[in-house]
């Protein structure tokens, strides 16, 4: 069984998975289920719902009980009992079925169109009696009151075959050149056919007379269509009394009412294939439309989609199973498609445990038809280096992007990105080591600045949620406030217990605080030692009796903290009144070293004094400080620093060995010009 999900509706594709053949052993099917995942998911509602190769028609018997399809090859029927959930009978034919009718409630009398003329009459035991229309038929419908088989084709007469009587009576004759199908209304049982040339004729059966026309092919065309030669009419389909839809070659489906000889609403299915079959659902009045491609479900009134299913293969015919949300498909498959949509109503009685299996299913969903591919964009084509497989049939376009598979979207990833296996390894590991630490007893983790606050707001959250669980309501928390998080990470906000103010403001913080102190200790401890012991408790006795303490003692710590405000004012202004007095100055003079005066520390005090335009301009004086302009227009400045002792006896003697050097230095100009003579003279 297969599950998709298109525009928010459940479909179940009841069919899907591989049949097996029936000439495998039960140890062979046991070994198929174990190894292959489709064939263990398979339902096989009803054993052998299949044709050899072809399934072209499919209808329902009124009372319910029986399923009746042809196909081919070889040319056959076989009709199924849904009691039985298996097949009742299989007849071969001599060529293949252009369309059958159910003249009964059951399966014991069938009429069946062939393609080479006959008309072929079947009974409950087989075969009963064979005709021939003079022309290839296309379709035929039944009239009960009168018993008449009225027969379309190629031709322009409307062929009449009474069964009461066993002839043929007068044919009806039409404007159209050759007709494709008809319907009889089941309230009033107005003739109507569908022509080649876009016409729809209505007739009345009781006066044989023509009643109405209808030109449908201009009604199809509208500016959103698109059509390429003329539209036929390929279906018919009455609801009720007054209301008639019609399907074109061209892929347009048209809502008549008999009343008017324009369309109440045109819808395309915008693929330009013929519409092969149209069913009504009157519980969310949809209109069901089918054509070679797809199954589209739409509104009759508003032409809103409601969803739609396609198959791989082309679709013959549809079969709504009434009053249920079942319906079958022919197409050119072996299998007979079987869906289950749950919105357009229940199972049938003969399977209603699909109700049970579908809720469960949606319960814990399994994979969708979308879950082997992977949606991406252009731009991830682009960055997989996949942008030229872009129109191909590997890419399957939608809305904005792209349906990939998802097994060459894993190979590619992998060649871009060979370590993207060992991250989600490494994330895996890590979620399954979260997991497990989550199993533990929780120590509340506390910040690293404002611990104690912090242990206070965790404090205060335990009392919030008593008071949310007996008021009802949610009181915000600043330790989850992105607006205070500051205030537990950068140190500047640590608060000073210590502060003057903070002991001003509360005066009785000293008692809880130390509590808090206790607590954090005990914290850290814990998490030190690894014991996994339970934090949150009945307080201690004397935890309770320091609390009660706390009420009656209020006025007590008030007058201390006072007190001891004002011995620590006192000190601090004893310490600062020390220090304003002027202490004694003593100077060490060491050997060898002039005594100097104290003037120069009263000197450099006044230089303290001055501005600093006046320093500078003393200090170029001295010539310690050379100010100059430079080319940009700013000023330079140069210091020159202070030499010691040591240095300065060290410049004044080599100063005097350069003088020495200069008196004993013998000059060599005279060698100079005895030279310059003789390069002259030569």
């Amino acid at each position: 069984m297969q599950v998709s999900n298109v525009n928010d509706v459940k479909i179940y594709n009841l069919s899907y998975g591989r049949s097996l053949p029936e000439w495998l052993s039960d140890r062979k099917k046991r070994a198929l289920q174990k190894n292959d995942v489709d064939v263990r998911r398979r339902i096989e509602l009803i054993q052998d719902f299949e044709m050899p190769a072809v399934s072209t028609n499919i209808k329902v018997s009124r009372d319910g009980q029986y399923i009746i399809a042809t196909g081919t090859y070889k040319p056959r029927i076989r009709c199924y009992d849904t009691y039985q959930l298996s097949m009742k009978f299989e007849r071969c034919l001599d060529s293949e079925v252009v369309a059958f009718e159910i003249l009964s409630d059951d399966y014991s009398k069938l009429v069946f169109l062939h393609c080479d003329r006959y008309v072929e009459f079947h009974s409950q035991h087989g075969h009963y009696y064979r005709t021939r229309i003079p022309k290839f038929g296309r379709d035929f419908s039944y009239h009960y009151p009168s018993c008449d088989l009225y027969f379309v084709g190629a031709s322009s007469e409307v062929y009449r075959l009474n069964l009461e009587q066993g002839r043929f009576l007068n044919s009806l004759q039409t404007e159209a050149s050759q007709n494709n199908v008809c319907d009889i209304n089941p309230a009033h049982y107005l003739f109507a056919t569908g022509s080649t040339e876009g016409k729809v004729e209505c007739w009345d059966p009781r006066t044989r007379n023509r009643v109405g026309m209808l030109d449908c092919a201009l009604s199809s065309v509208t500016t959103d269509t698109e059509i390429d030669g003329l539209p036929s009419i390929s279906a018919l389909k009455f609801k009720g009394a007054l209301h008639m839809a019609v399907g074109t070659t061209t892929g347009q489906v048209l809502l008549y009412d008999l009343r008017s000889n324009r369309p109440l609403f045109v819808k395309d299915h915008h693929y330009g294939l013929p519409i092969k079959s149209i069913e009504f659902q009157d519980l969310l009045d949809l209109v069901i439309s089918a054509d070679s491609r797809i199954v589209k479900m739409w509104n009759q009134n508003t032409g809103k989609m409601f969803t739609s299913i396609e198959l791989p293969n082309e679709i013959n015919d549809l079969c709504l199973y009434p009053n249920s949300g079942m319906f079958f498909l022919a197409n050119e498959s072996p299998k007979i498609n079987t869906f289950y949509v749950p919105t357009l109503g229940p199972a049938p009685r003969w399977c209603s445990f699909l109700d049970n299996l579908t809720e469960e299913l949606e319960e814990n969903p399994e994979s969708t038809m979308y879950d082997d591919y992977k949606f991406v964009t252009k731009k991830d084509l682009e960055n997989l280096g996949l942008d030229h497989l872009i129109g191909t049939a590997l890419l399957r376009a939608y809305m904005h992007g792209f349906f990939l598979d998802i097994r060459l979207y894993h190979k590619v990833k992998t060649m871009t990105n060979p370590f993207a296996y060992e991250e989600y390894r490494k994330d895996k590991i890590r979620q399954k080591i979260e997991e497990t630490r989550a199993q533990r007893v929780q120590v509340p983790k506390l910040p690293r600045v404002n611990k104690e606050l912090a242990l206070k707001f965790i404090e205060e959250e335990k009392e919030d949620q008593v008071q949310k669980k007996k008021k009802g309501k949610n009181l915000p928390n600043i330790l989850r406030d992105e607006r205070f998080k500051v205030m537990f990470e950068n140190p500047d906000f640590q608060v000073d217990e210590a502060s003057e103010e903070f002991r001003l403001i509360n005066p009785i913080v000293s008692k809880a605080s130390e509590k808090r102190k206790k607590k954090l200790k005990r914290l850290q401890e814990q998490i030190e030692t690894g014991q996994e012991e339970e934090l949150e408790g009945k307080p201690s006795d004397a935890e309770s009796s320091e609390s009660s303490d706390d009420d009656r003692g209020w006025v007590e710590e008030v007058q201390k903290q006072h007190k001891l405000l004002r011995k620590e004012e006192k000190l601090r202004l004893m310490e600062s009144n020390q220090q304003s007095r002027p202490k004694p100055k003593f100077f060490e003079i060491k050997a060898g070293e002039e005594f100097r005066s104290f003037q120069d520390a009263v000197h450099k005090q006044k230089l303290l004094k001055t501005t600093l335009e006046d320093r500078l301009k003393q200090e170029e004086k001295s010539g310690t400080l050379h100010l100059s302009n430079t080319t940009v227009g700013s000023k330079q400045l140069t210091f020159a620093l202070k030499k010691s002792e040591q240095q300065k006896k060290r410049q004044d003697a080599e100063k005097q060995h350069h003088e020495e050097r200069r008196r004993l230095r013998r000059s060599a100009e005279h060698l100079r010009g005895k030279a310059l003579k003789r390069k002259s003279s030569f």
